[in-house]
């Protein structure tokens, strides 16, 4: 049922998988202009799946004027087997506020599709209407063989590095006087 190359907690990272590709900010403005004509009708609101999704779901509520802006984060504990691990929703909104709603979930790319699956069976239980849009869409990687999202903006079969994406630079508040605690 899992596609054999996908790996477990044991196996070899995503990033040493695929062959990697480093998108520049005019790669992600072609791949926004390229969703946005793919949505049909208007949205009541937009959900972003963890930090990936923070950027492309800012740029495509601002473009489509979207004001009712609501995040998800979903945690997969590592020491269990990636295909088996049960999901930790960190954070989610009320059902309030999406049930009764068109709801479009962002996320950066669907890889292996357990995020925003996960979170797209809770909308759905909380009576929401679901739809869902990525940048990118990993076919060979995706672990459910008869869904995808709803609208995407390219079909790749590489290890996506996003701009926003950039190595993390040790903060200082001023010379020789130490680094800030990141909270």
């Amino acid at each position: 049922m899992f596609p054999s190359s996908f790996p477990t907690s044991e196996g070899p990272a995503p990033e040493e998988m695929f062959e990697r590709e480093i998108l520049s900010w005019n790669d992600v403005d072609k791949l926004i202009d390229h969703l946005i004509p793919q949505f049909e009708g208007e949205f009541d609101g937009l959900l972003m799946v963890g930090k990936g999704a923070l950027v492309p779901g800012g740029i495509l509520s601002e473009a489509m004027k979207i004001q009712h802006v609501l995040t998800a984060s979903v945690f997969f504990p590592e020491e269990v087997d990636r295909k088996l691990a049960w999901p930790t929703f960190v954070q989610f909104p009320p059902d309030i506020l999406v049930t009764d709603r068109r709801i479009l979930v962002v996320d950066d790319i669907w890889a292996n599709g357990r995020a925003i699956t996960i979170v797209q069976g809770r909308l759905a239980a909380a009576g929401c209407q679901v739809e869902t849009a990525v940048l990118h869409y990993r076919i060979k990687s995706n672990l459910f063989p008869h869904s995808g999202p709803t609208y995407y903006g390219a079909i790749t079969s590489r290890y996506i590095v996003y701009p926003w994406e950039t190595p993390i630079i040790p903060r200082r508040t001023k010379s020789g006087t130490g680094t800030i605690p990141t909270i």
